[in-house]
């Protein structure tokens, strides 16, 4: 009995085997990610590689840039797939954290890009930049007066206490460029909130294209991610799947994100 059961046990395994999708993978451990081109080390950061960063790095829109900001930039991943992705661009980062800021200057030294990525300690509000930026782009904090974490770098990266959305727009809104754009990823709600924000007559924002983010096909969005510019377009939506199933991810998700992940 214990032989057909183990049997029956390896036929399955094998099935298995032949009819599994292959999954996106990163080369990775608690201390790291290997993407296709770099690799971001992460043990002194509070926020780690996330689908966020990811996210936002992979859909932003970089066409035509010859200057991108990445506002709180932890470490540096997004600033990192900017370079990849905009070869012409030169890419500021600032970060006020100083253990991730140590952590993604050590990232961008160790990548292709350490001629065109530079990074800025300390908060963007007081950031003066040595140009206007053609893309502004941010994984911004949105936890509005909730329980703060013990960490205190965690409480940087995802609690408005050091760079409120208010904030954010009007620094964004001094060093944007003639024509440029400020792009972000936040929950949905969060995300709503802050469009309102930047549209009001005071910030003089305008939202020219979002992309809903759900986790699969039956789950409502969790993600927004928003174009902002000072000049008015006919907005443009999409929307963006990130797995069918478990590990098994959307052609959405997996065309987005080919040039990163490897093993696609």
């Amino acid at each position: 009995m214990k032989k057909r059961k183990k049997n029956a046990l390896q036929k399955t395994n094998r099935r298995r085997q032949r009819t599994s999708k292959p999954r996106l993978t990163l080369a990775m451990s608690n201390s790291f990610f290997r993407f296709k081109q770099f690799t971001v080390h992460q043990e002194r950061c509070a926020m780690k590689v996330g689908t966020d960063g990811v996210l936002l790095g992979a859909w932003a829109n970089l066409d035509g840039a010859r200057a991108i900001l990445d506002v709180g930039c932890g470490s540096g991943l997004v600033a990192l797939m900017a370079a990849q992705r905009a070869p012409g661009a030169i890419i500021h980062a600032v970060e006020i954290d100083k253990e991730a800021c140590e952590q993604a200057r050590e990232n961008i030294d160790r990548s292709p890009w350490r001629d065109r990525v530079s990074l800025f300690e300390g908060p963007v509000q007081q950031f003066q930049p040595p140009r206007s930026y053609d893309v502004i782009l941010c994984n911004p904090p949105f936890f509005v007066r909730s329980t703060p974490s013990p960490r205190p770098g965690k409480n940087i990266a995802r609690h408005c206490e050091t760079l409120t959305h208010e904030e954010l727009l009007v620094a964004a809104g001094r060093m944007i460029a003639d024509g440029g754009t400020l792009q972000v990823i936040l929950p949905v709600a969060e995300a709503e909130r802050f469009a309102r924000h930047a549209v009001s007559p005071t910030a003089g924002w305008r939202v020219n294209k979002t992309a809903l983010v759900l986790p699969n096909p039956g789950k409502a969005p969790k993600r927004l991610l928003l174009l902002l510019a000072r000049e008015e377009k006919t907005p443009e939506q999409e929307t963006l799947i990130i797995e069918n199933n478990r590990h098994d991810y959307h052609e959405s998700y997996r065309a987005l994100t080919r040039d990163f992940y490897l093993n696609t």
